[in-house]
């Protein structure tokens, strides 16, 4: 029986995500650097999930990037293609100093608990529905980051390891751990170890809009039959995209950046069916509201209205866990938690 969960209350991400309102003019110059990779890469052909060959007229246009709907999968394609290159120029090494601060660590945990330790929980929920313990879990963690994922998994009595392509994210994760919970692989090595690799459950959390050889990672999973579940988050195209579309001067958190792609529930369908895989439950809670409300107080800043604003924020802040549950609901959220399930 297929579980379908909408909703989580924002709480302290709020807090978590402060730069987006603090610092949207350096966000906007980030996300235009990136745009300018983007938009010196060749035209994209066809459809990033299906292959489909993208024809007619644009969608929309969004920080100086178009965007087509596929006619067959229902996948957003932005109008240039991700390619090695564009990796390379976006992607930036992350610094982290080797020696950390207790505050470091307790903004680690404090991000651990708030927003991974629910991921975890709902994916341990779903496979004891299928009638899988937590002890029965073998989980291989793709593009671990800092291993929150990890961590949390194993806080809840799973077998859980990562790969991480940067080694300063690696080091920082072990750090934070106390153990090894990540090793670095280089990009090459990705898809042989998801070949080989004998653990039952595979995460890419908020990985897969990145991966530029996407074909190919597919493909592992679905030919290694030692992969019974992939569990994945991943960007959807939703109401975030048209806040961002009508606000122009605000920082393009969604569609744009390094996410030159978006699912929809119909591509992620498509996707799982080709590889041999189904829907055993799915987690849908977006941050449109979010979005929505951190481009109207930045927009209010840029007009000269911050008085009004502070007199909205509150009133507007006590509507948005209600106000998203309504759009989660709609099934046109910015993000799903979705776990899949192999066939037969």
């Amino acid at each position: 029986m297929m579980n379908r969960k909408y909703g989580k209350p924002v709480g302290d991400i709020v807090k978590i995500k402060n730069d987006f309102f603090e610092h949207n003019d350096k966000m906007l110059e980030m996300s235009a650097f990136q745009a300018d990779a983007l938009l010196c890469q060749p035209k994209r052909t066809q459809c990033k999930i299906c292959h489909t060959p993208i024809t007619g007229e644009k969608l929309y246009t969004s920080q100086r990037m178009g965007y087509y709907l596929c006619e067959k999968c229902g996948h957003l394609n932005s109008e240039f293609e991700d390619t090695d290159d564009f990796a390379n120029r976006v992607y930036i090494q992350d610094s982290y100093e080797n020696n950390y601060s207790e505050a470091d660590r307790e903004k680690y945990e404090n991000r651990l608990n708030t927003i991974y330790i629910p991921k975890a929980e709902f994916l341990l929920n779903s496979l004891k529905e299928d009638g899988i313990e937590a002890k029965d879990v073998h989980l291989l963690d793709d593009g671990a980051g800092s291993g929150y994922f990890v961590r949390a998994m194993r806080k809840l009595g799973a077998d859980a390891n990562g790969i991480e392509i940067s080694s300063a994210q690696v080091e920082f994760a072990n750090t934070m751990a106390g153990e090894e919970i990540l090793r670095q692989v280089d990009s090459e090595n990705i898809a042989p170890i998801i070949s080989e690799t004998k653990c039952n459950v595979l995460s890419f959390i908020g990985v897969f809009e990145h991966i530029i050889n996407l074909d190919e990672i597919l493909k592992c999973i679905k030919e290694n039959q030692d992969v019974k579940y992939v569990y994945l988050s991943v960007p959807m195209f939703s109401m975030s995209c048209v806040f961002e579309a009508s606000h122009q001067k605000s920082y393009n958190r969604h569609a744009g950046g390094t996410h030159t792609h978006l699912f929809s529930d119909s591509s992620l369908k498509y996707m799982a069916e080709e590889m041999g895989f189904e829907e055993a439950s799915s987690w849908k809670f977006g941050s449109d509201m979010m979005d929505l409300y951190r481009m109207l107080c930045v927009s209010l800043d840029q007009n000269g209205n911050s008085a009004l604003k502070d007199y909205f924020a509150p009133k507007f802040l006590s509507m948005l866990d209600d106000l998203q549950m309504v759009v989660d609901k709609s099934e046109f959220a910015s993000e799903i938690h979705l776990l899949l399930r192999r066939k037969g």
